[in-house]
């Protein structure tokens, strides 16, 4: 999917918003705080927040620069590694866009799966930069489902996407923290997913 494609298909979306203030509150307050989001929903979140002075983490694998690539060219800042390749790299890149003042995304069971399993590195970032969690999901009736192993959502044309903001949390330090933050994000997705679905 080119960027001809997806320009065109993204503008026609009509976005709607459930606690929005969730997140205006995070940014009025100048609070460092990392998206969470499942993979799945990716595109239409990419699209929705847009030159926001965001920075995501890109998997170093050649799909990953696709996805890079596009990113790049509607306003994100590009931290390069993932959980698979270039890990500690990545972490220390994620730490650093923080300290730059971006907020950080990060799909916790990306780049190749397994699917909705919370790898270890958003809490990881979030421990060694005192950042607040914000978990957030998009859904719509009207999408195409890829056959990846993410099954990602492509809206159709001016379909309704509904977008949701979680409670934002923080993370405990130390290894308990980090079992307990994995935990405490899968629960937190759920959760938001469950506001969009009933």
């Amino acid at each position: 999917m080119g960027r001809a494609f997806i320009d065109p298909l993204a503008r026609s979306w009509r976005f709607r918003t459930r606690n929005h203030h969730r997140w205006r509150q995070l940014v009025e307050n100048r609070q460092r705080f990392i998206f969470l989001l499942w993979h799945e929903a990716w595109l239409p979140l990419l699209w929705r927040h847009r030159r926001q002075d965001v920075a995501i983490v890109v998997s170093e694998a050649r799909e990953g620069q696709y996805l890079a690539d596009y990113a790049q060219r509607i306003g994100y800042h590009l931290v390069p590694g993932s959980s698979t390749r270039g890990g500690a790299r990545a972490l220390l890149g994620a730490i650093r866009a923080l300290d730059d003042g971006f907020t950080l995304a990060i799909t916790p069971d990306g780049p190749r799966g397994p699917r909705r399993d919370v790898k270890p590195g958003v809490v990881r970032a979030a421990q060694r930069a005192g950042a607040m969690i914000l978990p957030l999901h998009a859904a719509t009736h009207s999408a195409w489902c890829l056959g990846s192993w993410d099954r990602m959502i492509v809206p159709k044309p001016f379909a309704r996407v509904e977008v949701a903001y979680g409670e934002p949390f923080s993370v405990a330090p130390g290894p308990a923290g980090l079992e307990a933050g994995r935990a405490q994000c899968a629960a937190a997705l759920a959760c938001v997913e469950r506001e969009l679905t009933g």
